[in-house]
């Protein structure tokens, strides 16, 4: 699914605790907000609630490159070693008000057993919405892609070493 996407990055660090330990479902819907707050200093708030049809939901407040991000990030597949999450998330620029298609993929693999290579995927597509504001003003979609990507990317490299820490207290505590 490449169509419009405007970054897909994937970053890995290593989480010190059993693979049957790791509940990465159970991580991510019970994130208190200061742990969230704690897995990068562009996060602002974490919360959970469900969509209509009763799926989980993740809600993230964040901001990546000076824009204000709130991601709705609903179920889609989740497993004690893989969650797959999809949010249309809202994107708050200085030009108005936009949306921003989000898939984040977490992950993880043991290596023995006592560490696991946890695995951070996050890949984003421009919306309809998005396209329409930046043909508004003026602004061709791969330049948009070319400025955003350095950021995003940057975003992602530094919340996965502290996205595994976090998953690996959360594994020490519930062992």
């Amino acid at each position: 699914m490449t169509d419009n996407e405007i970054v897909s990055s994937s970053f890995s660090a290593i989480v010190n605790a059993p693979i049957e330990t790791i509940d990465l479902p159970r991580w991510a819907f019970t994130l208190p907000d200061a742990e969230y707050q704690g897995c990068s200093p562009a996060h602002v708030a974490a919360g959970f609630t469900t969509a209509p049809d009763g799926t989980r939901m993740s809600i993230n407040v964040e901001i990546i490159g000076g824009s204000l991000m709130v991601q709705h990030y609903v179920e889609k597949l989740a497993e004690k070693d893989r969650l797959i999450l999809e949010s249309v998330s809202d994107v708050f620029t200085p030009s108005g008000r936009t949306t921003i298609h989000v898939h984040w993929e977490l992950s993880v693999k043991a290596l023995d057993g006592d560490r696991c290579e946890f695995t951070n995927h996050v890949r984003s597509r421009a919306t309809d919405a998005m396209l329409t504001l930046l043909d508004k003003q003026g602004i061709p979609f791969e330049v948009f892609k070319a400025q955003r990507q350095p950021m995003s990317i940057a975003h992602n490299q530094g919340e996965t070493p502290l996205f595994a820490a976090s998953i690996e207290r959360f594994a020490r505590r519930a062992a």
